[in-house]
């Protein structure tokens, strides 16, 4: 079972002791998704909406927390939750488990609140 929030990130590396040309990079960053039910596992409930991050300055923090000393994050844009189907079942089910926790009929009306149609299914 495997899952990842996946991000496009524009960074620098800080302090410069060099000149760098560029000065500024681009990259993916893959978030790996928490087991449903564990701790952290409702990243996407708190941090997403319409397959959007909600707060650009989070989702900039949540990136930069995950990474080495020296890098500056620019900015972080979310663009997708890549999942295998073992991971998208347990993910329907935790959600299916307390829908009024989502204010969703449905376990596919949840995700589709929060992830849009960014959930990227790999076999």
């Amino acid at each position: 079972m495997d899952a990842a929030y996946v991000f496009r990130v524009r960074f620098t590396l800080s302090p410069r002791r060099v000149e760098l040309d560029p000065d500024e990079f681009e990259t993916t960053v893959r978030l790996p998704a928490p087991r449903p039910g564990t701790d952290g596992w409702l990243l996407f409930r708190d941090a997403l909406w319409r397959g959007e991050a909600n707060d650009a300055t989070h989702a900039r923090d949540l990136i930069r927390d995950r990474l080495p000393e020296g890098v500056e994050v620019l900015s972080a844009t979310f663009s997708e939750f890549e999942t295998d189907p073992e991971y998208r079942e347990a993910l329907e089910a935790a959600v299916e488990a307390d829908l009024t926790a989502f204010r969703a009929d449905s376990a596919r009306e949840a995700l589709h609140k929060y992830f849009g149609s960014s959930i990227h299914v790999r076999e």
